[in-house]
């Protein structure tokens, strides 16, 4: 296994001052390094699963090492302690979905995301959202009828809450939507009411997505997939 000095080396090699121009439009700040995506997922697959060198690169405080820690961290070690002061430093959507992304794969995603939706600070209630998009069509996360709760408090909400905590749970929208038919006609329903979501994005090129329509695409999309793994299946058996 790859050593903290060794990744935070590749790290630096494999950073670009466009890149951290890019970053910073997104509301990444320094230190970091600007290393792409693609360089990223890289030097992930290189590192697979760590989760003692997840904690080490989170904290040199480097955005691309966290970006990277969020990666090599192990889902099933990360307990609320851990994923408490790892939220502490979360200062950008980046991060903040990342966290989310990881936590939600934890056995505590419920609990912290009930822990940090209603926070008036941005980016917790903005990583406890993001777990309800990530979980909400599970159905040993959520029930039904908790799902209905999230979205009368969404409606009433939405249009009050701090910039990015309305992006994510416009997203969670989304997915409550995907969950059962019923509920999509009441998330429908009550995105009619709401209305478009503003969200300032700042200078990128992001937008927060209108329900309706990013539902029926999803479902489109999911559908056609459906189709063609039954045509392949149906292939594999006849030959």
């Amino acid at each position: 296994m790859p050593g903290l000095s060794e990744v935070m080396e590749r790290l630096e090699t494999a950073g670009t001052a466009q890149n951290r121009k890019v970053y910073a439009r997104h509301g990444a700040a320094e230190p970091m390094f600007g290393v792409s995506y693609a360089d990223l997922g890289r030097i992930a697959k290189s590192i697979k699963t760590d989760h003692d060198l997840a904690q080490r690169l989170w904290d040199s405080g480097n955005h691309d090492a966290r970006v990277l820690a969020l990666r090599a961290a192990d889902p099933a070690a990360m307990d609320e302690p851990l994923a408490g002061r790892w939220l502490g430093d979360v200062d950008n959507y980046i991060l903040a979905e990342g966290l989310g992304g990881l936590c939600s794969q934890s056995t505590h995603a419920r609990a912290l995301s009930d822990a940090w939706r209603d926070s008036p600070a941005e980016w917790t209630a903005s990583t406890g959202w993001f777990i309800v998009t990530c979980t909400a069509e599970d159905p040993d996360v959520w029930s039904v009828p908790e799902l209905r709760g999230l979205l009368r408090q969404i409606e009433g909400e939405i249009g009050e809450r701090p910039n990015r905590v309305r992006h994510e749970m416009n997203g969670a929208l989304i997915v409550i939507a995907l969950r059962d038919g019923n509920l999509r006609r009441s998330v429908l329903a009550a995105a009619g009411r709401i209305g478009p979501v503003k969200v300032d994005h700042g200078q990128t090129g992001c937008k927060t997505p209108e329900v309706a329509p990013y539902v029926e695409r999803t479902l489109a999309h999911r559908a056609t997939k459906a189709a063609r793994q039954a045509e392949r299946a149906s292939k594999r058996k006849a030959g």
